[in-house]
């Protein structure tokens, strides 16, 4: 009688029959948010050149108090650094909110795919072998608070309206009179397309296609929500490439801000 039995041999770490180059899209990832992850850190400690005339980098707005030792603009929502917190902390504007978009972002569906193969190689590629044997899936701590994303979601919305806010901010100058004038600098424009690649990137977000189309797994015959699930899914189609390039910009506005800030950009003035 034959044997139905079949032996499975698990591949070693990094084993495959695979001829491609699946390591490639791992390593640019994981080359990519190393250096964001270097140049937003970085640029949280600094606590200066965040802000340049109308504009505010994204990475310190909300701006809840100016930093310590900075004068005070219009920016702040509650003015100078509070002296209550203590200096040693070496907290600046930046550490109170980056938490919010971070959390956003790290618990993402497209970048949870992305980081768990370029940095924990969990796997390191289709059908190429583990470093380990076990699966904890994300039913068990630490990985079930990844479940958190939708809360995040929420936070990121509202990021969003501030955003907004700051690039229309952007369009209004302080001329030579002390009064604002409406203008267009190049900086506006870099505010403008950082709003648009940040919505793009949170309305195609996979929890928010579900919560606006219902919360619901069956949507035949509900004809309003299905449409709505399309459109969020129109956004979701892209969602990588809108995730790739949002963190991109807003890395690039910070830093053009901060190079203005410091006197080595001139803002040129469209109009």
């Amino acid at each position: 009688m034959a044997s139905n039995l079949v032996h499975i041999t698990r591949r070693g770490f990094g084993e495959t029959m695979r001829r491609d180059g699946w390591w490639v899209q791992s390593l640019l990832t994981f080359l990519g948010f190393s250096a964001f992850i270097v140049y937003s850190t970085w640029a949280a400690f600094q606590g200066a050149h965040y802000s340049f005339g109308p504009y505010l980098s994204p990475m310190y707005s909300p701006l809840i108090w100016e930093a310590s030792g900075q004068t005070l603009t219009e920016h702040a929502w509650l003015g100078s650094w509070p002296s209550w917190l203590p200096a040693f902390l070496r907290m600046t504007p930046a550490m109170l909110i980056l938490w919010a978009p971070g959390g956003f972002r790290f618990t993402c569906y497209y970048y949870r795919g992305a980081y768990y193969k370029a940095f924990w190689a969990d796997p390191p590629g289709c059908a190429v072998g583990e470093p380990r044997h076990s699966y904890w899936g994300e039913r068990k701590f630490p990985l079930i608070m990844q479940n958190i994303h939708r809360y995040f979601l929420y936070i990121a919305l509202l990021f969003i309206v501030i955003l907004s806010y700051d690039a229309f901010e952007g369009v209004w100058f302080i001329g030579p009179d002390g009064h604002k004038h409406f203008g267009v600098g190049v900086g506006t424009l870099v505010l403008i397309i950082n709003v648009i690649l940040l919505g793009s990137y949170t309305l195609g977000c996979h929890s928010l296609r579900h919560l606006i189309g219902g919360a619901r797994d069956v949507l035949s015959g509900r004809p309003v929500q299905k449409k709505a699930y399309d459109c969020v899914s129109g956004l979701n189609r892209r969602h990588m490439m809108f995730a790739w390039f949002s963190l991109f910009w807003v890395g690039f506005t910070d830093f053009y801000i901060r190079m203005c800030s410091m006197g080595i950009f001139t803002d040129y003035r469209i109009f």
